[in-house]
């Protein structure tokens, strides 16, 4: 399974990747996260852990596996043979960002668990990106007003 969605934004990938990175914030920008619990302190890493708490889904443990600065954040979380990834890119786009949100399934049971979950795995990604969209373009400085056009002589 693989659901994937975009938008683009008015802010630059730095300011998007840091919405991305910034996972204790996440219940203030969709509701799609009801609570997180890193598992450790300090900036975010490879090898961070973090509780997720998301409506109508098991609490679960997700494991930072990818960092690249102002472009992607990726991380995983395993369990009932299923293992599901989380995939936050950012690339320029214009005098913005373009944001893609993946989440992936793979292992064993993975059909099984998308039959049960698609629908609302769907609204999640959806909603995530909302979320990111509309706090990356209120962060994003305003597009300022073209010069007036000189008179005509």
């Amino acid at each position: 399974m693989e659901h994937r969605v975009s938008a683009t934004v008015g802010a630059p990938p730095a300011a998007v990747y840091r919405l991305f990175i910034d996972v204790e914030r996440w219940p203030q920008l969709s509701p799609s996260t009801r609570a997180v619990r890193r598992l450790d302190s300090g900036p975010i890493r490879v090898g961070s852990e973090t509780i997720l708490k998301q409506p109508r889904l098991p609490p679960a443990r997700w494991r930072v596996t990818e960092l690249s600065p102002d472009r992607a954040f990726v991380w995983e979380t395993r369990g009932g043979g299923v293992t599901t990834v989380g995939d936050h890119r950012v690339e320029p786009d214009g005098s913005g960002s373009k944001i893609t949100i993946i989440l992936r399934t793979h292992g064993p049971l993975a059909g099984v668990v998308d039959l049960l979950v698609r629908g609302i795995a769907r609204r999640h990604v959806a909603m995530e990106l909302e979320g990111f969209r509309a706090a990356a373009d209120a962060a994003a400085p305003p597009v300022p007003p073209a010069p007036p056009a000189p008179p005509a002589s």
